[in-house]
């Protein structure tokens, strides 16, 4: 077991004494995560209180805690335990010399971070660390620094953000030396009265960076000057990606692969590489053009970045594939873009469905996209046209926010409109008949994933190679 920290340790961390020695080769805050060795942050929120399930942590193997009452097992005890996980998080920062790398975006943050983790992991196996899963707010990214071995040679932490300011207290924690801006769009649009705002807000991730950092930014975002003029008072270099001729670093050619990802020429300031990207869509290309920006600026490997992008699987709930069994024999495509959903990721998956290859039927199943405020009916009735240029053969709208979707598409096409996700798995399963190709994508809130679950949670359902 690898010690990732020591009571003494985070005792001086905190500022506080640990009851009794102990190591720890975790850490969490979810008792469904502890394992043997975990240290178990007994956070208090707004709906639980983290003390709670101390018994629980305990008797899964957690090796100490830290909380803000007293129990009678080993412990650091600290006024305040969020407070406590800041400080951890702040000493992980502090103690490590690896390079770090932040990414924000309104869209392909976390495919972004991915996929620059594995680029980075592929030449050096062990010694990059990243946020996991969707860990990119006030409580996952300190978790997530919290988590870095001392030893870690690359960094890489996605930040995310709903309000303004948030993502300049997340990368002044951070501290990044590169800091990536996917793509800007209108997500969270309820709290931003414009998307030059939500611009704003997202550049905030510039004003951690180290000094002499580098600042990479999308070249062909309508937004792209916005975002530099934001970057230059805090890095020392920006460096731009994208498909326009005019990008620092940009795609030369691309071409569909016949794995059904793209080949694509990349031109660097310093270099040329061809790789394949194993997933699907121009919003992928861009993606990886970021990476090779990031993988450059950090002193990366850029030929073994090329090949981990080519060996890159789909992320569950933002692109996965499954072949999934379909009654009275043979297979569907179920593409899983369930977790998030805004007017431009919405866009950019229909226009990459609509370039598989299907030998039956296309069936999309869109889910309300959430938090868009006052401009959410035109949102959402603006997607009939990418719908149709899909080339669906049938759609399934889910929640009362597709009413305006629903009257636009009229009778263009064949359409359901279910008021929830349940109505919509009995809808679906019915529907499915060999070589068909189903896409489910929505906000994470309206509980796509259980259809996903539904349709590829038997035993003869399993991830697609990415063949299509």
């Amino acid at each position: 077991m690898t010690i990732l920290w020591t009571s003494a340790e985070i005792a001086a961390a905190t500022g506080s004494t640990a009851s009794a020695p102990f190591e720890a080769s975790s850490v969490t805050f979810d008792s469904r995560e502890v394992e043997t060795g975990s240290l178990f942050v007994a956070l208090k929120g707004e709906a639980t209180d983290g003390h709670r399930f101390l018994d629980k942590a305990f008797a899964a193997g957690a090796a100490g805690a830290l909380v803000s009452e007293p129990i009678d097992r080993p412990h650091v005890r600290v006024a305040d335990t969020f407070e406590a996980l800041n400080a951890l998080a702040r000493a992980a920062r502090a103690r490590t010399a690896a390079t770090i790398c932040g990414v924000t975006g309104s869209v392909g943050k976390t495919g972004t971070k991915e996929a620059l983790y594995a680029a980075l992991d592929r030449a050096d196996r062990g010694r990059a660390h990243r946020s996991v899963k969707s860990y990119n707010n006030h409580t996952g990214v300190p978790l997530s620094l919290s988590r870095m071995p001392g030893d870690t040679r690359f960094g890489v932490f996605e930040m995310g953000m709903n309000h303004s300011g948030e993502l300049a207290q997340l990368t002044r924690l951070v501290r990044p030396h590169v800091a990536i801006v996917t793509a800007i769009a209108s997500a969270h649009r309820e709290f931003f009265d414009s998307e030059e705002a939500i611009a704003d807000a997202k550049s905030e991730i510039f004003q951690g960076l180290e000094p002499g950092g580098t600042a990479i930014v999308p070249f062909d975002s309508p937004h792209r000057d916005r975002l530099i003029a934001a970057a230059e008072p805090h890095s020392a270099r920006i460096v731009t990606f994208g498909l326009g001729s005019g990008a620092d670093v940009r795609a030369r050619d691309v071409v569909a692969a016949a794995s059904g990802g793209s080949l694509v020429t990349a031109v660097l300031p310093q270099a040329e590489l061809t790789f394949t990207i194993s997933q699907p869509g121009d919003h992928w290309v861009s993606n990886a053009l970021a990476v090779l920006a990031a993988v450059e600026a950090m002193g990366g490997d850029l030929a073994a970045a090329g090949l981990a992008l080519a060996d890159l699987p789909g992320l569950k709930g933002r692109g996965e594939r499954h072949r999934i069994a379909v009654p009275g024999g043979g297979e569907a495509l179920l593409v899983d873009e369930s977790y998030n959903a805004n007017p431009t990721s919405m866009a950019a998956t229909l226009k990459t469905f609509a370039a598989t290859k299907v030998a039956g039927r296309r069936i999309v199943v869109l889910g309300a996209m959430r938090e868009l405020g006052a401009e959410s009916d035109a949102f959402h009735a603006a997607l009939a046209e990418p719908i149709l240029e899909s080339r669906a053969d049938r759609v399934v709208l889910v929640g009362e926010e597709m009413a305006p979707l629903a009257k636009a598409l009229g009778a263009k096409v064949k359409m359901a409109h279910v008021a929830d996700t349940a109505a919509a798995v009995d809808l679906v399963r019915g529907e499915i008949g060999a070589g068909d190709a189903i896409l489910v994508k929505g906000s994470n809130s309206i509980g796509l994933a259980a259809l996903v679950e539904a349709l590829a949670g038997g035993p003869s359902a399993g991830r697609d190679t990415g063949t299509s």
